[in-house]
């Protein structure tokens, strides 16, 4: 059976539209997720020891018997643990942006071709 013209063209059409998702999804919306999901891994435990970290700080800051070194040091770790945090939180923003731009492009991929097969 022969085929039109047109409908070869709307086959590579699809074709290329379909490449592209797998692209878009693969390089794109995959490591944007993972990262997404190690940064939150290494989060939730990094928030433990900083809520920890802090508790101790504030022992240590409100006892009377505490020195200047032993107040520095507590605060020092503490303060340690809270730009972890923050450097994790900002790679799991990082990431799920990334998964968003990944999905807003086959979100503008021209609908007529996806929904055709």
């Amino acid at each position: 059976m022969h085929q039109s013209p047109y409908c070869k063209i709307e086959n590579i059409q699809l074709r290329k539209i379909k490449t592209r998702i797998l692209i878009l999804l693969l390089l794109v919306v995959m490591p944007g997720f993972l990262a997404s999901a190690v940064c939150a891994y290494y989060l939730i435990p990094e928030w433990a020891t900083l809520t920890a970290s802090y508790q101790d700080y504030r022992r240590v800051s409100e006892s009377p018997s505490a020195t200047e070194k032993e107040i520095l040091i507590a605060k020092t770790a503490q303060e340690i643990h809270r730009i972890n945090c923050f450097a994790e939180g900002v790679g799991l923003l990082l990431g799920g942006i990334i998964v968003s731009i990944g999905i807003q492009g086959i979100c503008i991929l021209p609908q007529k071709y996806i929904d055709s097969n």
